[in-house]
This record gives C-alpha cells, sequence and structure tokens, in this order.
C-alpha cells in the first residue's frame, strides 16, 4: 500500500443526497467544496437548525 485515500468515483459522484436522497447537481459541489454529500436545501437547513 502506498497510502494513498482511493475513492469509487462511480459511488462518490452520483448527485444523491445522503439527507434526502434526492437527485440534484449541488450534491457534487458540496462534496468538493464541504466534503459533504448533500444537496443545498439540506446543507442551508443544516446551517439555521445545526441539531
Amino acid at each position: 500500500m502506498d497510502g494513498n485515500i482511493v475513492l469509487d468515483v462511480e459511488k462518490e459522484l452520483n448527485n444523491i443526497c445522503e439527507e434526502c436522497k434526492n437527485f440534484d447537481q449541488s450534491v457534487k459541489e458540496n462534496l468538493i467544496m464541504h466534503s459533504l454529500k448533500i444537496c443545498n436545501i439540506c446543507k442551508t437547513s443544516k446551517l439555521i437548525f445545526p441539531i
């Protein structure tokens, strides 16, 4: 092993939100920017209601 992290690209970039299970283009953007696989709607709700 060389210590590099290998991601299953097919599984990781399928644009399905882990919170609401909806297909959204913002899921890929949030995964890259914030390391969260959630859509913008779920991201906003987590910001407003962090519990």
